[in-house]
C-alpha cells in the first residue's frame, strides 16, 4: 500500500495561473470601484445585479473551498450519506429567497440585520449583528486558512509567509471593488472553479472505464457494479433517522441567516430577478455539487482499487489530476480551488463591513454623511479581513473544527428572529434578545468544543452541531413565540410590544401596500402548534445518542 500526495513541480507554472486570475480579479475590483458613489453600491451593487450574474455570484459565494476540496473528502469518509448533508446547505439560498429574501428586497435594505433594526430596534440589532459578525469571522478564517495552504502547495514556501501574501492580495481587490466587484468577480469565479472541477474529471472518468465521461455527473452510472465490487459500502445510508432529521436544523435553518448568502438576493435588480436568479443558481450549483461529488466517487474507486492511503483526504481532486492529467491541467484546479475559496471570503467581508459600517454605525451615529459612512465602511472591510489573516497564522482549534457547527449557533440565534419577525406580527424584541442569548449559550456550551464534559451527542454529530442544533434551535423558536405572547400581554413591557407601525411594515413587505389588516399573519393557534412541534424536537434530542 502507498501513501499519496499532492505537489506541482512546475513553479512558473503554477505562478502564472495565479498571477492571471488576480490580475483579472483586480481589473474586475478597479472598474467597479469607479461605479462606486453611495453605500448602496458599496453594499449592495446599487441594486443592479442581474440574475444570470447574480445566480453565478450566489453559487460561487454559497460554495468555497470546502465545496471545492472538502467535499470529495468528506465523500471519501461519508460515501453516500453526505449528499443528505449536502442537500441540506444547498437548499439555504432558496430558501432565502423564499422566506425572507424578496420580501426584504422591496426594502432595500443590504443585510438581514438591516430588516432586524426596522422591525425590533436598536438593542437587538446590537445582539443579531453580534452573532453575524462572529460567523463571518470564523467562516472567512476557514478561507484564509484554505488559501494559505493553496499558495504553499503551489509555491512550496513557508505557510505563514503563503498566508500572508494570499491573505493581503485577497483582502486588497475585495476592498477595491466593493459589492460590484465582489458580485462580477464570484460571477466569474464560479464560471473557473465550475469548469477546473467538471471538465478534467472528463478525462480521469474515460481513465477508469466510464463510457458517461463525456458528462461527469452521468459518469459514475456504469460503474456502479464495479464500485460496489470495490466498495461494497458506498451506498449505504445506515445511519440512525435521528441523524438525518438533525440535518435539518444544523444545516438548513443556520444558512438561512447567513449575511453573506442573504445579501446576493439583497444586490438583484427587482424581486422578479431574485426569483430568477434562484431558479438558475440551482443549475449552476447542481453542476458544481455534481462535479464534486464525482471527485470523490472516483477517489473511493482510486483508493479501493490501488490500495492507496490518501495523507490528506481534502487533497483527493489535485492527486486524481497529478496522476490522469498534464501538469498545466492539475495547475488549472489549482486555480479553480483559489476561486472558491475567494469567493466565499468576499462575501464574508462584504457582510462583515455591512454589519459594521452600516448595521451597527447607523445605531451610533445615525446622522453621519455618507461620505464618511463609506470610508468606514472601507475600513471595516479590511480590518475584517486583517482580522482573519492575523487568527489563521496560529488558528485557534476551536474555531477551525467549528465553522460547520457556526450554521447550528445562527440557527437558534439569528433564524429565529428573522423568520417570525417576516411572518408574525406578534413577535417581541425582548423575547428575541433573551431567547438569542440564552439559547446561543445554551449551544455554545452544550457543544464538545468549549466545555467537553458538558456534550450532548457524540462524535461527528456533536462536532458538527447536529446533535446540539436538534436541542437548542427547536428550544430558540419555542421560546421566542412564548415569551412574545406572555410579553405582549403585560403592560408593564408594553415598550417592546410591536408598534402600530412595526405591524403596517409586515403587511407593506408581504405587498399588501396600504390595504392593513389587524389579523394578518397576526394568529396564535399556528405559533402554539409549533411551539408543540419544537418541545417534542427538544426531548427527542436530549436523549441519549447512539
Amino acid at each position: 500500500m502507498g501513501e499519496q500526495m499532492f505537489y506541482i513541480t512546475n513553479l512558473p507554472l503554477g505562478l502564472g495561473v495565479v498571477i492571471l486570475l488576480f490580475a483579472i480579479f483586480y481589473y474586475i475590483g478597479w472598474s467597479s470601484s469607479r461605479k462606486t458613489a453611495t453605500t448602496g453600491d458599496l453594499y449592495a451593487a446599487g441594486f443592479t445585479i442581474g440574475p444570470i450574474t447574480n445566480a453565478l455570484a450566489m453559487s460561487a459565494t454559497w460554495a468555497s473551498l470546502a465545496t471545492f476540496m472538502g467535499l470529495s473528502g468528506l465523500v471519501l469518509n461519508l460515501k453516500a450519506p453526505f449528499v443528505f448533508l449536502w442537500i441540506q446547505w444547498a437548499i439555504s439560498i432558496p430558501l432565502i429567497t423564499l422566506l425572507y429574501g424578496t420580501t426584504l428586497r422591496r426594502m432595500e435594505v443590504y443585510t438581514p440585520a438591516s430588516f432586524i433594526k426596522m422591525r425590533y430596534g436598536n438593542s437587538s440589532t446590537v445582539v443579531i449583528a453580534g452573532w453575524m459578525s462572529l460567523t463571518m469571522i470564523m467562516y472567512a478564517l476557514g478561507q484564509m486558512i484554505g488559501l494559505g495552504q493553496a499558495f504553499e502547495i503551489l509555491f512550496g514556501i513557508p505557510y505563514e509567509t503563503a498566508l500572508l501574501i494570499a491573505g493581503l492580495a485577497t483582502v486588497g481587490f475585495i476592498t477595491l471593488g466593493g459589492m460590484l466587484g465582489a458580485s462580477y468577480n464570484a460571477a466569474f469565479q464560479m464560471v473557473v472553479m465550475t469548469l477546473a472541477l467538471v471538465v478534467p474529471m472528463g478525462a480521469i472518468m474515460k481513465a477508469m472505464g466510464s463510457s458517461g465521461w463525456w458528462f461527469p455527473p452521468l459518469a459514475y452510472g456504469d460503474m456502479v457494479p464495479a464500485m460496489l465490487a470495490a466498495v461494497p459500502d458506498f451506498f449505504d445510508t445506515t445511519y440512525d433517522f435521528r441523524w438525518y432529521f438533525a440535518l435539518i436544523p444544523a444545516f438548513t435553518l443556520g444558512p438561512i441567516a447567513l449575511p453573506h448568502l442573504a445579501m446576493r438576493v439583497f444586490t438583484a435588480t427587482s424581486v422578479k430577478s431574485a426569483r430568477w436568479a434562484v431558479v438558475w443558481f440551482n443549475l449552476f450549483l447542481g453542476l458544481l455539487f455534481s462535479g464534486g461529488y464525482i471527485v470523490g466517487f472516483a477517489g473511493n474507486y482510486y483508493t479501493a482499487t490501488t490500495g492507496t492511503i490518501i495523507d490528506k483526504p481534502d487533497q483527493i481532486v489535485f492527486i486524481l489530476n497529478v496522476i490522469y492529467n498534464p501538469e498545466w491541467v492539475t495547475a488549472f484546479v489549482v486555480g479553480g480551488a483559489l476561486a472558491a475559496g475567494l469567493s466565499t471570503v468576499a462575501g464574508n467581508l462584504m457582510a462583515i463591513a455591512a454589519l459594521v459600517g452600516h448595521d451597527i454605525l447607523n445605531i451610533f451615529a445615525p446622522k453621519m454623511e455618507n461620505r464618511a459612512k463609506m470610508r468606514i465602511g472601507y475600513v471595516a472591510l479590511a480590518l475584517g479581513g486583517v482580522i482573519a489573516i492575523l487568527l489563521a497564522f496560529s488558528p485557534p482549534k476551536f474555531l477551525v473544527t467549528s465553522i460547520l457547527w457556526a450554521f447550528g449557533l445562527l440557527a437558534c440565534t439569528t433564524t429565529p428572529a428573522i423568520l417570525l419577525g417576516v411572518w408574525w406580527k406578534e413577535a417581541n424584541r425582548l423575547a428575541l434578545i433573551i431567547s438569542s442569548i440564552v439559547c446561543g449559550f445554551i449551544y455554545i456550551i452544550i457543544s464538545p468544543h468549549v466545555i467537553p464534559g458538558i456534550v450532548v451527542g457524540n462524535g461527528v454529530t456533536a462536532a458538527l452541531g447536529m446533535s446540539g442544533g436538534l436541542v437548542a434551535i427547536p428550544l430558540s423558536f419555542a421560546m421566542f413565540i412564548v415569551l412574545s405572547l406572555i410579553f405582549n400581554r403585560i403592560p408593564a413591557l408594553s415598550a417592546f410590544a410591536p408598534s402600530m407601525e412595526d405591524k403596517r411594515m409586515i403587511d407593506r413587505i408581504h405587498g399588501w401596500g396600504s390595504d392593513y389588516d389587524e389579523k394578518r399573519y397576526a394568529g396564535i393557534v399556528w405559533p402554539l402548534i409549533a411551539v408543540a412541534f419544537c418541545m417534542a424536537i427538544f426531548f427527542w434530542g436530549l436523549q441519549p445518542w447512539a
